[in-house]
Formats: structure tokens, sequence, C-alpha cells
């Protein structure tokens, strides 16, 4: 063979083996698992809404993907976990109440910028809040509860954890209602309904993916929902509101960030496999047999409810003067 010929022969070869080599790390990127960080415990509300979308947003990418959990410091350790990772395109993040709406007035610094280090996806659902007590608190409905709280002088109740919207909506009903309620913070919903279950708390804030299976059960009772209406899952609880708190309504709340760097192809993608997941038949079912309440949306209706929510919120922790460290 000619030297000619030889060396534009080693050249397509060579061009070949680049293009190769190029396109292994895409190929290997689009087979990877994808990281689903949320920053509660196993067992809880949010831990169990990630799981349950998981399976049909994994078809909808023809990816897998992974629930990882990263519990504490109101989902700080989570939050900066993302926002500090590069792995883009392999990586989303249960943001919720916490992260995007209450920990920008809680905390006086963070690990994280809310504005900054995160992209919409968009809205999972939200997750109407019980006040919850132990069998051993006579009390069946919220009048009931404040009469038995005022003889006691000082009442516990345990949250999902610091800065989350079970926290401050016991701040609320504290604010609201006059009673000397004092907060136990846990690393998730599903603790402190173990310590309910157990009475090692009274009484508890807790969301209706966590707790109504006990309610249903006869092991835990609820005196008052957060919500402005009743809940199908338990008709007869009812809300705060009709029983003397007017207007009192809290929710907690998810949705799906990425890390800033994040191109916006993935994050399109994502959200229409996520609108699609939410219209689901498995995944509706089971929101409803958990008491949830979905809320299908673009990345920029995200953004929006979230503004609204940050604004909502943070007039209640400066006027409290609630702060976290």
């Amino acid at each position: 063979m000619p030297a000619l010929f030889r060396r534009r022969a080693l050249g397509a070869l060579l061009s070949l083996a680049a293009l190769t080599l190029a396109a292994t790390p895409a190929m290997a990127q689009s087979d990877r698992p994808i990281e689903w960080v949320v920053g509660y415990a196993a067992g809880g509300g949010s831990d169990v809404l990630a799981r349950t979308i998981a399976e049909q947003l994994s078809k909808g990418l023809n990816r897998p993907i992974l629930v990882t959990n990263k519990p504490g410091a109101a989902t700080n350790i989570a939050a900066e976990y993302v926002a500090r990772s590069k792995d883009y395109g392999n990586v989303i993040f249960t943001a919720d109440f916490a992260t995007l709406a209450a920990n920008p007035g809680l905390f006086a610094k963070l690990p994280y910028d809310v504005e900054k280090d995160f992209k919409p996806v968009g809205m999972l659902a939200r997750f109407p809040l019980l006040l919850t007590v132990s069998p051993q608190v006579p009390a069946k409905d919220f009048r009931e509860f404040t009469e038995w709280a005022k003889k006691q002088g000082t009442v516990s109740y345990g949250s999902a954890g610091l800065g989350s919207p079970h926290h401050l909506a016991g701040e609320l009903l504290r604010e609201r209602s006059g009673l000397n309620l004092v907060h136990v913070p846990y690393r998730g919903g599903a603790p402190a309904a173990v310590d309910l279950l157990g009475g090692q708390i009274p009484s508890a804030i807790l969301d209706t993916a966590t707790v109504l299976q006990y309610i249903e059960g006869g092991k835990l009772r609820a005196v008052g929902v957060a919500s402005p209406q009743r809940i199908a899952r338990a008709p007869d609880v009812p809300t705060l509101a009709e029983q003397g708190l007017d207007g009192f309504e809290a929710y907690a709340w998810q949705g799906v960030v990425v890390p800033a760097g994040t191109p916006d192809a993935f994050v399109n993608d994502v959200a229409k496999a996520l609108q699609a997941a939410l219209a689901s038949g498995p995944v509706k079912e089971r929101m409803a047999a958990l008491g949830l309440e979905a809320l299908p949306g673009t990345p920029q209706d995200m953004d929006t409810y979230v503004r609204a929510e940050r604004t909502k919120w943070m007039g209640l922790i400066k006027a409290n003067n609630i702060r976290l460290e």
C-alpha cells in the first residue's frame, strides 16, 4: 500500500477511535442511575413520596433512579450536598418547604444560596398536617386538647425537624392559641411518630403520609387538621380553622430541583417525565392513599409557588424572631 494511502487509513482509524472514546462517557452517563437525594430519614413522608414517584419517573427517563437519604440540619446537609455537586445530569433533589422557604429566614448563614445554587424542575405534592396526640392524652378534639394543655402548663410537640413546616405550623399554633407549646425536633416524621406511639412525647404535628396509618388503626388520635378543608382519608377530624383558629393553614410541600449547573435539556426531560409520573395511575392511587395533593406544573410554576411561600413564612419567622443555629 502506498505511504499516502497508509497515512490516510491510519488517520481515519484514529479519528474513528477518538469519536468512540468521546462517545463513551456520554453513553455511560445515560446508563448511570440518577441519584434522588432526600433530606429526611427513610420512612417519613418525603421519603415515601420520592420512592412512590421514582419508579414511574425512571420509566419516563429510561434510567434507573436510586433514592438516598441524607437527613439532618433542617435539610441543610442534603441541600449542601446537592448544591456542591458537579455531577450534572445525574442528581435530583427533593427540595421542600424548609430548604426553599424557611431556612433563608431561620439561619443567619446557609451552606447554599437558595436563589443561585438550584434550578427548579417541578412541584411534587403538598401534605396536609395534623395535630396528633398519643393515646395517653385524653382529648378527642382541639377544644379538649386546649383544656388539657392548660392544665399541664407546658406541652411538648414533636416535628419532622428544625425549620420544617411541621415545626413552623407548631409555632403558628402556639402564637394563635396562646398555649405553652415546646418544640421537640426529630430527624424526620417517622422517628417522631415512633416516640408519639410510645408516649415519649404527648403530641406532634405530622403529615398525612406519616401518620394516617396510625390514626386509622386507632393507635394515635388526630385532634385537628391544618388545611382549610377536612381530608378525605380522615373526614371525622375537624380542621383547626373550624375549631376556632380562623384561617389557620399550613402544609408540608415538596418539589424537585437540580444543581444550578445542570443543562436545561436535562431539566426539561425530567420536568416532562415528572408530569407524566404524577398523572400515572400508580402514583395517583398511592397519593390518594397517603392523603396527598399532587401539584403538577412547569419549572416556572414551581418558582412562582416557592417565592409566594417564602414571603408568607418569612413574615412569621421575623415576627417571632425564630432563629436556628
